[in-house]
C-alpha cells in the first residue's frame, strides 16, 4: 500500500510536472482555506457567489428540452429499440457542454483523466453492490463530482458511469433515461453550489442527495418505466407506479446519504487538493464565476 506521499510522487511522475518547493509552500496555503472544521464545511464556498455562466444556462436549457425529447421519440416511435443509439446521443450530448468549459484552451489530458477516474470509481462502486437491490453509491459520485468539478462534470460523469455500468449489469431502452437522471443530478448539485444554496457540508449534501434521488431519479425513471411499458401515461399509472416505486426510491435515497455521510469529506478534500495543486479545471471555473 503507498502511503500518501509515495501516491503524490507517483502522480507527478506520471503527469511530468513535478512542482517545486514554493509551488508546493503556496498549494499547502492555499489548501488550508478549503478545511473549516468549526461550521463543518469541507470545502470552502466560492468567494463570488450567485453567479453562473450563460454557457451553463445553456446546456441545462439544453439536457432538459433536447434529450427528453429524444428519450420520448426513441420510446414513442421505436420502441425503445433504438436505445444504444440514444445513449451515444445523450453522451454526445454531455460531452459538449464539458469541454465548452475549456473555451479559449484544449483540456489537459489530467483534467480528463480525473473525470475519467471518477466514472470507473462509480462503475466499480456500482458493481461492488450488485447484490444489493437499489444500493448503490453512484448518486453519491455525481453529485460529490458536480461540487467540485461543474455541473457539467457532473452530467458527464453520471451518463458515462450508468452506460459504462450497464455493460455489465445488462444494457435496454432504460439505460439512456438512467443516464440523464443520474447527469441532471450532478448538474443541479453543481448549479447550486455555485449560486450558493448547496454548501459542502455532510448535512447539506445528505439532504439534497435524499431530496434528489427521490424526486428526480423517482420522477424520472417511475413515468419512464410506464412509457416503456405501454407506450403512454395516464392518471392511475402514474400513480400506480409512483406508490409501487416508493421502497426502491428510499432504499435509493437512503443510501445515498449513507455513502454522501462517509465519502463526501475524504472524497472532496482529495479532489480539491488535486485541483489546487495541478490547476485542474481552474480557467473553466473562473470563467463560470
Amino acid at each position: 500500500m503507498l502511503t500518501e506521499q509515495q501516491l503524490d510522487q507517483f502522480i507527478d511522475e506520471f503527469w511530468e510536472d513535478t512542482p517545486n518547493e514554493a509551488q508546493e509552500e503556496k498549494a499547502a496555503e492555499d489548501l488550508e482555506e478549503y478545511t473549516l472544521p468549526s461550521d463543518g464545511m469541507i470545502v470552502r464556498q466560492m468567494e463570488k457567489k450567485g453567479k453562473v455562466n450563460r454557457r451553463t444556462w445553456f446546456a441545462l436549457a439544453l439536457m432538459l428540452l433536447v434529450v427528453p425529447l429524444l428519450l420520448y421519440l426513441s420510446v414513442r416511435f421505436f420502441h425503445g429499440r433504438k436505445y444504444l443509439i440514444c445513449s451515444l446521443i445523450v453522451i454526445v450530448a454531455a460531452m459538449l457542454p464539458f469541454f465548452m468549459m475549456f473555451e479559449g484552451r484544449k483540456p489537459k489530458a489530467r483534467e480528463i483523466m480525473v473525470i475519467s477516474v471518477l466514472a470507473a470509481i462509480g462503475v466499480a462502486g456500482r458493481a461492488a453492490f450488485f447484490m444489493v437491490p437499489s444500493f448503490k453509491p453512484v448518486a453519491a459520485i455525481v453529485i460529490l463530482t458536480g461540487v467540485s468539478f461543474g455541473g457539467e462534470a457532473g452530467f458527464l460523469v453520471g451518463c458515462l458511469i450508468m452506460m459504462l455500468s450497464n455493460m455489465f449489469m445488462g444494457q435496454g431502452p432504460w439505460t439512456p433515461w438512467q443516464m440523464f437522471s443520474f447527469g441532471i443530478i450532478g448538474f443541479l448539485a453543481g448549479i447550486l453550489y455555485q449560486k450558493g444554496i448547496l454548501k459542502a457540508r455532510k448535512r447539506d449534501l445528505c439532504i439534497y442527495g435524499f431530496l434528489s434521488v427521490v424526486l428526480i431519479y423517482g420522477g424520472i425513471m417511475n413515468p419512464a418505466s410506464i412509457l416503456m411499458s405501454y407506450g403512454y401515461i395516464t392518471p392511475a399509472s402514474l400513480v400506480a407506479f409512483y406508490i409501487s416505486g416508493i421502497p426502491v426510491d428510499l432504499v435509493h435515497a437512503l443510501s445515498t446519504v449513507i455513502f454522501l455521510w462517509f465519502l463526501s469529506r475524504p472524497l472532496l478534500e482529495k479532489l480539491e487538493r488535486i485541483k489546487k495543486k495541478y490547476g485542474l479545471i481552474e480557467s473553466g471555473k473562473e470563467e463560470m464565476l
